[in-house]
């Protein structure tokens, strides 16, 4: 079965067949971080841009590396230099760009749809960083990968997802993801960021108000990032989200004894997570940025270079550092 891909712009539309794929793509640049030598040829010649025209380190820095590890150039725009300040549209910039003739785009914005419609505007495959609180795709890929990773599976698993799901783009690529391999999901935190339409992202979704009731016997516990200035709504302050949601080690025993905990982070150690909890085996998160690199290799690869296998690159490399 051919799985050609042009853009990455959610999880949702995409089947399961299709994210096995991506995630086996994963694998052998998975392998590749281990080696001596972390440069290829692939993409020699290539350019990608990185339209971030939301402020993100992490995820910036992720896609950088991984195009640079493939060989490729990059062109940055970022929100602070952006022409956007300037009163540029967002369709002129991004067609500024394409002028350069990068050979992909990378995009994030505070915007719901943004990568979709820059996608129908251009000629060069687009992949969404994160696009307001609609999705963030490779976030949820790479949590796959480091599930599987850790799991040995994806089918059935147990998964809770505590903090502000109201929110979150991470949540809901991952809801859309793993709900494809008969998750049973598991969402907690705040009422006013729990609200029963989330029930209709996906089969198998339940909303509990109490931690420790949707702890129990969870297999992945993802505890999201929470935007401190939403702890100034009414009702809630930062030492009642600590006293009622944070993940402490005492919570997590309540989990599945194998239990795994993600964090898309950047972490805010002693808010949404206890840093025993962060820090302990149990731990996925320095895991999941190595697969975040992992996945947007495999990612460029695949909508990039396309029609090669990235094992025989990756083979390339070991022999190269030897």
């Amino acid at each position: 079965m051919s799985h050609r891909f042009h853009h990455l712009l959610a999880i949702e539309p995409l089947n399961r067949e299709q994210i096995t794929f991506l995630l086996d793509q994963a694998k052998p640049f998975q392998e590749f971080q281990r080696y001596p030598l972390k440069k290829l040829a692939t993409l020699r010649g290539k350019t990608i841009a990185l339209a971030f025209f939301e402020n993100s380190t992490r995820t910036r820095i992720s896609f950088a590396t991984a195009a640079s590890r493939l060989g490729a150039d990059t062109m940055s725009l970022q929100a602070e230099s952006s022409s956007l300040k300037k009163g540029e549209s967002l369709i002129d910039t991004v067609r500024t760009l394409e002028a350069m003739k990068p050979d992909a785009i990378v995009i994030r914005h505070s915007s719901s749809g943004a990568a979709e419609f820059i996608s129908r505007r251009v000629d060069v495959p687009v992949i969404n960083a994160g696009d307001g609180t609609h999705e963030h795709p490779t976030q949820g890929l790479l949590d796959a990968l480091t599930i599987r990773d850790r799991r040995g599976k994806l089918d059935g698993c147990k998964i809770t997802i505590i903090g502000d799901i109201l929110h979150s783009r991470v949540a809901r690529s991952n809801i859309h993801l793993l709900s494809k391999f008969g998750a049973q999901i598991t969402l907690c935190g705040p009422a006013m960021w729990l609200p029963r339409e989330l029930e209709c992202l996906a089969p198998n979704i339940r909303r509990v108000p109490r931690l420790e009731e949707a702890l129990d016997g969870a297999e992945v516990v993802m505890a999201l990032r929470i935007q401190q200035e939403r702890l100034h709504e009414p009702s809630l302050a930062a030492d009642e989200y600590i006293l009622r949601y944070q993940l402490t080690p005492a919570r997590l025993r309540l989990a599945h004894p194998d239990a795994i905990v993600l964090h898309p982070g950047p972490m805010i150690r002693g808010l949404e997570i206890d840093p025993a909890v962060a820090d302990s085996l149990q731990s996925c998160v320095l895991e999941q940025v190595t697969n975040g690199l992992a996945v947007r290799m495999a990612l460029l690869f695949e909508l990039v270079a396309g029609s090669t296998d990235p094992q025989d690159h990756a083979k390339d490399s070991a022999h190269a550092s030897h």
